[in-house]
C-alpha cells in the first residue's frame, strides 16, 4: 500500500472514530430511562466480552503475563480505569441532564489542559503561541464563570479527567486494544456487582424495561470498542498533527447536537466563551502546523546534506580506487601482451 493510499485509509478511520464519538450523545439519549450509573455499568460489563473477542481474533495475548508481573503498571492501569470511569459517568449524566453544550466545551478545552499538564507534570517548554492559546482558553473559562455566576465545572472536570487519562496512559505504554482490554478487565467486577445489586432491588432497566432497552444497554460495549479500534487504525497511519486536527470533529458534532437536536440555550455569554476557546484552538493548530512544516523542511535539508556528503565520499573512494600507482624508476611492466593480469 503506497503512502497516499495509507493516508486516505487513516483519514477514513480517523473521521469514523471521532464522528462516532461525536454522535454518542444520541446513543446515550436513547437510554435516558436508565440511570447514568446503570448505563456506565453496562458500558463496562459489555466492553469486556468485546475486548476478548478482539484479542482472540488478533491473537494478541502475549502482553498479559508480563503485565501481571509489573505492579507499577497494574497500579497505573487501575488509576486510568478509575479516571476514565469518572469521565464516562459525567459525560453520560451531562447528556441526559441537558448539558451537551457544556460537555462539548470540555472536549474543546481538553487539548489546552493537556498542554498545561505537559508544563506542570512533564516539565515541557511551551512555544510563545502555545502560551497564548492556553491564556486565551483560561480567559474563556473566566468569561463563562462571570457570565453564569458559576464555574463551568462539567467542562472542566471532563477536560481534566480526560487529560489525566492521557497522561497516565503515557506511563502504561500499551497499545489501544491491550490498554482497553486491561482497563475493562479491572472495571468488570465492580460494574457487574452494581448491576446485580440494582437488579436484586428491582431497579434495573435492563430487566424491567423490555427487549429494546436491554439490547441498547448490551450494545454499550460495541459503542465503546468500535470507535477505539477505528482510532487505533488511524493513529498508526496518520501524522500526529493531522490526528490532532481531526480530534476537534467530536466536540463539534456534540456542539451541533446540543444546539440543533437538543435545543439547549446559547445566550451571548456562552457564544463569547466558545468563541474564545475556538480562537485558542485556531492558534494552537496553526502553531502545530507551522512547527511540523519547519520540522519537515529541516529533515529534508538534513537528508540533502547527508546525500551530498555521501556522494562526495563515494567520489573520493572511486577516485582513489581507479588511480594507477606510480612505479618505481626502472621497474618494467610485467603484464602479458593480451592485457590480462599475471
Amino acid at each position: 500500500m503506497d503512502a497516499r493510499s495509507t493516508q486516505r485509509t487513516g483519514l477514513a478511520y480517523g473521521f469514523a472514530a471521532y464522528g462516532m464519538w461525536g454522535l454518542l450523545p444520541l446513543y446515550w439519549h436513547l437510554l435516558g430511562a436508565a440511570s447514568p450509573a446503570e448505563i456506565l455499568a453496562h458500558r463496562m460489563v459489555w466492553s469486556l466480552p468485546v475486548a476478548l473477542v478482539i484479542l482472540a481474533a488478533l491473537r494478541r495475548w502475549s502482553w498479559v503475563r508480563p503485565l501481571l508481573r509489573q505492579p507499577r503498571r497494574l497500579g497505573l492501569i487501575l488509576l486510568s480505569a478509575t479516571v476514565i470511569s469518572v469521565n464516562w459517568y459525567l459525560y453520560i449524566w451531562a447528556v441526559n441532564s441537558g448539558h451537551v453544550l457544556e460537555a462539548s466545551l470540555g472536549y474543546f478545552i481538553n487539548p489546552l489542559v493537556s498542554i498545561a499538564f505537559g508544563v506542570l507534570v512533564l516539565r515541557e517548554r511551551l512555544r510563545p503561541l502555545q502560551w497564548a492559546a492556553v491564556g486565551v482558553g483560561a480567559l474563556a473559562v473566566v468569561v463563562m464563570a462571570v457570565a453564569y455566576g458559576r464555574v463551568p465545572w462539567i467542562s472542566l472536570v471532563l477536560a481534566f479527567t480526560f487529560a489525566t487519562y492521557g497522561l497516565v496512559k503515557k506511563g502504561i505504554k500499551l497499545d489501544g486494544v491491550a490498554g482497553f482490554s486491561a482497563e475493562t478487565a479491572i472495571q468488570f467486577l465492580p460494574a457487574l456487582g452494581f448491576l446485580l445489586f440494582i437488579g436484586g432491588r428491582g431497579q434495573s432497566s435492563f430487566v424491567n424495561d423490555g427487549t429494546g432497552p436491554a439490547l441498547l444497554l448490551a450494545g454499550c460495549g460495541i459503542a465503546t470498542a468500535v470507535p477505539l479500534i477505528a482510532f487505533g487504525a488511524s493513529a498508526v497511519r496518520l501524522p500526529l498533527t493531522t490526528l490532532g486536527m481531526i480530534q476537534y470533529l467530536a466536540p463539534t458534532f456534540q456542539f451541533l447536537l446540543g444546539l440543533v437536536v437538543f435545543h439547549e440555550a446559547m445566550p451571548p455569554e456562552r457564544w463569547a466563551g466558545f468563541a474564545l476557546v475556538w480562537l485558542a484552538l485556531v492558534v494552537l493548530t496553526w502553531d502545530a502546523l507551522r512547527t511540523a512544516g519547519k520540522g519537515r523542511a529541516a529533515l529534508a535539508a538534513a537528508g540533502t546534506r547527508a546525500g551530498e556528503t555521501a556522494a562526495d565520499e563515494a567520489a573520493t573512494l572511486a577516485a582513489r580506487d581507479t588511480a594507477v600507482p606510480e612505479r618505481p624508476a626502472g621497474q618494467e611492466d610485467v603484464r602479458p601482451a593480451g592485457g590480462g593480469t599475471v
